[in-house]
């Protein structure tokens, strides 16, 4: 898979593909996020991006947005695309082989899919029907877009975003039974938008007693992801919002219980790597990305053994408490950026 020279158009082009296909975000997975561009001579004919899971490809949705005055300039035209085409049936025909059908003689790729059932086919596929392929073209942004679907095919795990918010000296939640409210209602708006990105949330024991969280998503757009509760010794009481059987909701716990539509028990060991035990049950349920919201403890779990890859931390500069509950302490992280909304700063790692 030779990368050929390629033009700064080549580029131009590619980050269109990227930038259509952030649109896809939280609606396309456990699809990656795919954006599509069908150039002749200069001029767009044909755009497109991967919408929702199960539905129409970014290829198919490209080549079928060209208007029928356009149609006979496809075989002459160069097609853009951010990741390898698909090779294989699943929820939809192969993209390939759509490629080939409509004779189209060159396809610029940004990465290769590193699933396992295309990883290198959809190419080969394409460069057999005498398809120029020119490959690497904004590689990194490519597999940056995807970090998520990355992380699960070749790490085989999912992609671990840490979120706490915490008061201007370091604590997150008092010592006793009261809710402790840190951020401020437009950092609210924007947490539950991160949760309407990822697959999952999860968090522990301690904090669904003390804070009864629902864990939807209310204030943004999107789905609502699948809840995740860490329940060892399932203390907690049925009557708790994350048990409405609103929303799918996976129960990790020591021992063994009957399932239902909604409401899903997964039995883990006791004494083991609680982590690396959730996180193997993540990959087998298929799920890509996890957005872990607390507690202490659970956090510094992940911390500490260094199965993460963002850490996403809001404090609030106008509260402070005289003793509560620690943050969590993040160690082997690089700060990325910081953003101010009114009271809150957030401070974006990554591992």
């Amino acid at each position: 898979m030779d990368v050929q020279s390629h033009t700064m158009d080549d580029a131009l082009y590619m980050q269109r593909c990227i930038d259509m296909a952030k649109l896809g975000l939280g609606a396309v997975a456990p699809n990656p996020m795919v954006g599509s561009v069908l150039v002749h001579e200069g001029r767009i004919i044909g755009e497109g991006y991967h919408q929702q899971y199960g539905e129409a490809h970014a290829e198919v949705r490209c080549i079928g947005s060209v208007r029928d005055e356009d149609k006979c300039l496809i075989y002459k035209s160069t097609l853009y695309v951010s990741l390898e085409p698909c090779a294989h049936f699943g929820k939809t025909p192969p993209c390939s082989s759509l490629i080939i059908e409509n004779k189209i003689p060159k396809v610029v790729i940004g990465c290769y899919d590193p699933f396992k059932q295309v990883n290198g086919k959809g190419i080969e596929q394409l460069q057999q029907a005498g398809i120029v392929v020119v490959t690497g073209i904004l590689e990194n942004e490519c597999k940056q877009l995807n970090k998520r679907f990355f992380t699960f095919h070749i790490q085989q795990r999912p992609y671990i975003i840490l979120k706490w918010a915490q008061t201007n000296n370091g604590f997150i939640a008092h010592k006793g039974n009261e809710r402790l409210y840190i951020s401020n209602e437009y950092t609210n708006r924007l947490v539950h938008k991160w949760r309407s990105e990822e697959a999952a949330i999860l968090v522990g024991t301690n904090t669904v007693m003390k804070d009864d969280p629902a864990l939807n998503n209310r204030l943004w757009k999107g789905k609502c992801s699948v809840r995740l509760v860490l329940d060892m010794d399932l203390r907690l009481p049925p009557s708790l919002q994350v048990f409405d059987r609103k929303q799918s909701t996976i129960v990790f716990t020591s021992t063994t219980q009957s399932n239902d539509n909604n409401l899903v028990y997964y039995q883990i060991e006791k004494g083991k790597n609680i982590p690396q035990q959730i996180l193997h049950a993540c990959y087998q349920l298929n799920i890509q990305s996890v957005l872990i919201e607390g507690g202490a403890t659970l956090l510094q779990s992940f911390i500490d053994i260094g199965l993460w890859d963002e850490a996403r931390v809001i404090t609030n500069q106008n509260i402070h408490i005289d003793a509560g509950v620690q943050s969590p302490l993040l160690s082997g992280g690089t700060l990325q950026h910081s953003t101010t909304i009114f009271t809150d700063t957030i401070h974006y790692y990554t591992h």
